[in-house]
């Protein structure tokens, strides 16, 4: 039985709550307009991500686990989106958009990796069948 390993020790984790942060930062400082339009729905799939990893950190199979990775990654995507429209409307600069595109790659990266090892120790071990000679 392997080890386990604490929510905050996660990078995948680690790494979606900076994002959280940095777009909650970002979007503090624009006009009510903005905010309220753009940024509500940019913050909340920020947050989203760094939640799903939580929610599906604190599930008790490693299937739960898997399906809100899964979600965590669909705001993920929509995160981007929400990147790329701020930066059309110039509500955004070309230092903090280029920043977050890159930590948005990078947690696509790992989120992908740690889907694909939730579940790797539990998976049974399925014996081979033994082939049988035609002629026997």
């Amino acid at each position: 039985m392997g080890k386990t390993i604490s929510l905050k020790d996660l990078d995948v984790y680690k790494l979606a709550h900076e994002i959280g942060a940095a777009t909650s930062q970002i979007v503090a400082t624009w006009s009510y307009f903005h905010k309220d339009t753009l940024g509500k729905q940019f913050i909340k799939a920020a947050d989203s991500i760094s939640l799903n990893i939580c929610e599906g950190y604190g599930r008790f199979y490693y299937r739960e686990n898997k399906l809100f990775c899964y979600y965590s990654r669909g705001s993920l995507f929509e995160t981007a989106e929400c990147l790329v429209k701020a930066r059309e409307r110039n509500l955004i600069n070309k230092t903090d958009y280029a920043d977050l595109c890159t930590r948005i790659k990078y947690l696509k990266y790992r989120l992908n990796n740690y889907i694909n090892s939730i579940g790797m120790e539990k998976k049974p071990t399925i014996p081979t069948i033994p082939t049988i000679p035609e002629n026997a």
